[in-house]
């Protein structure tokens, strides 16, 4: 009985704590530029795409800071935070995607240098959109 007691109230300790650090403070969800903001599965594209056309008709620079989203405007600015290592970077969503099931955004090449997440094919950011 104990045991279950203990388990049970470990289990309900780490899904508090879960939900706190995904949510943000309460300070954090009252204000306005938090209002459109999360934890992403973000994954990255690179050379292999290099001066094709994005969906908003510009040529794919993979040294950019952009980023593809499904329904976000074009122009919108995003930004991410690298929880890991806090780093931190500023894209503009200038393309649709990511065509993979389970992931909501795709940065270029150098914005996932500047997060410190190429050698991770995908990872888990919080990020907030900061105007659309």
């Amino acid at each position: 009985f104990v045991l279950t007691l203990l388990l049970c109230g470990a289990l309900l300790f780490s899904t508090a704590h879960c939900s706190a650090i995904r949510s943000g403070t309460d300070a954090d969800r009252a204000s306005p530029q938090w209002e459109r903001a999360g934890i992403a599965r973000v994954s990255f594209y690179g050379n292999e795409l290099r001066g094709r056309r994005t969906a908003s008709g510009e040529r794919f620079n993979p040294e950019g800071l952009t980023a593809a989203h499904r329904s976000l405007r074009f122009g919108t600015r995003v930004e991410f935070l690298n929880p890991t290592n806090g780093r931190t970077v500023t894209v503009r969503v200038n393309d649709r995607g990511p065509a993979v099931r389970g992931r909501h955004f795709d940065v270029s090449l150098g914005a996932a240098r500047a997060l410190g997440i190429t050698r991770h094919g995908v990872s888990s950011l919080r990020y907030r959109v900061l105007d659309e």
